[in-house]
């Protein structure tokens, strides 16, 4: 339906300019019509404007009336085109009030506007008015029937009553788009996560996206073009697999890319998928709402509790004294207390506390069978989180 409406909206545009023009030029025939009787006639001075300023039109040579002619059918077609923007957009709005009007809505409507019509009509043949007053009564009357008719919609409601469940266009048109960003496109993550089906709706990736994804892989620095090239791939295997939409956004091109996507999400009343923390409280600050995939990813981690007993292969050492470190299949960090000497070793250790940091969680463990003392634990928490330990209660 978009691409659709994208290839026609500029016939549209077209053919709104070619009558603007049009109707630039019969005016111009018309005012050159009107001014030669006038002048003909000997009537020229009795022409005013608004029956309070005279004027004293004289006559105008050919050169004038072809410049005449040109003006007022450019100046048509400027208009044309100004009113094919706004009737786009209107159009546009009420079609997706319909979509999400529900058949109590559309009954109600639909009544008010016929009893509307009859009413004009009645009025017509009672009044014997002119053209310009049955249009506007017309166009009152229907208003004022609608709103009448929408404030009894829940007496039409009982009368017709509904399904209880909602159809599925009205089910669809609440769900927000989703606007991806550059970073959360390179990641590659958000690719799996669709296979998933945790992300519905249709996906969006704004023209500046792409180009800033272009830009990269044209870098000279070897890094970033291996970056925006893996953001390309990404996009081109998920465009195989799900519909992902270009849109046309406005606004101002001279901004980075995180206002403009900010912008764009809140024009379209979509969300932003990210993994970028500043673009994310940036949007949250402007009432945009977001989707951080690193959250996402820390919700879906194991819950480790104290006592409970793993087994972790030592990778390096830690920041403090006889520490090693070990990482979970998920990325978890773990600090083991007195693994310093046993990198490359997989050992058996028992869970002595979790940490909940800024980066994510850290699990603290001791090797199992080893009755450390309780204070190194303290002291080695202590050495990740800047903080001082805690003074023992005598």
């Amino acid at each position: 339906m978009a691409l659709s409406s994208r290839r026609i909206r500029p016939l549209i545009t077209l053919a709104f300019v070619i009558i603007g023009a049009i109707a630039g030029y019969i005016s111009a025939y018309r005012y050159i019509l009107f001014l030669d009787e006038a002048l003909s006639s000997g009537k020229a001075n009795e022409i005013t404007i608004l029956g309070l300023i005279p004027i004293s039109p004289k006559p105008i040579n050919d050169t004038e009336k072809m410049l005449l002619y040109t003006v007022l059918a450019l100046v048509g077609a400027l208009m044309g085109f100004v009113i094919e923007r706004v009737a786009f957009r209107q159009a546009q709005k009420i079609t997706k009030r319909l979509e999400n009007m529900t058949p109590q809505e559309k009954i109600a409507a639909s009544v008010g506007l016929m009893m509307g019509l009859i009413l004009t009509v009645l009025l017509r043949n009672i009044l014997n008015t002119p053209l310009w007053f049955n249009i506007v009564s017309a166009i009152l009357l229907c208003y004022f029937a609608i709103v009448a008719m929408d404030s009894l919609k829940e007496q039409i409601r009982f009368y017709f009553p509904s399904a209880p469940t909602p159809s599925v266009n009205f089910v669809r048109s609440n769900i927000r788009p989703k606007l991806l960003d550059t970073n959360v496109i390179i990641d590659g993550r958000i690719a799996d996560i669709c296979r998933a089906g945790f992300i519905e709706g249709p996906i969006y990736v704004p023209r500046f996206v792409l180009e800033e994804l272009q830009q990269i892989a044209d870098s000279s620095d070897s890094l970033k073009r291996a970056r925006g090239r893996r953001g390309l791939d990404i996009l081109n295997s998920m465009q195989k697999e799900f519909t992902l939409e270009v849109p046309e956004t406005q606004g101002d091109s001279s901004d980075d890319v995180d206002s403009r996507l900010v912008t764009a999400a809140r024009e379209m009343n979509g969300a932003i998928i990210t993994n970028d923390y500043n673009l994310n409280r940036v949007a949250e600050l402007q009432g945009v709402e977001v989707l951080n995939i690193n959250e996402l990813a820390n919700a879906l981690k194991p819950v480790v509790l104290p006592g409970e007993e793993m087994r972790v292969t030592i990778i390096k050492e830690g920041k403090e004294k006889e520490q090693g470190i070990g990482y979970l299949d998920d990325g978890t960090m773990i600090v083991v207390e007195g693994a310093r000497k046993m990198i490359g070793e997989t050992l058996d250790i028992s869970v002595t506390s979790v940490l909940q940091t800024v980066q994510g969680k850290m699990i603290f463990g001791k090797i199992r069978d080893n009755d450390s003392d309780i204070e190194n634990i303290e002291e080695s928490i202590s050495s990740y989180t800047s903080s001082r330990p805690r003074r023992k209660i005598r």
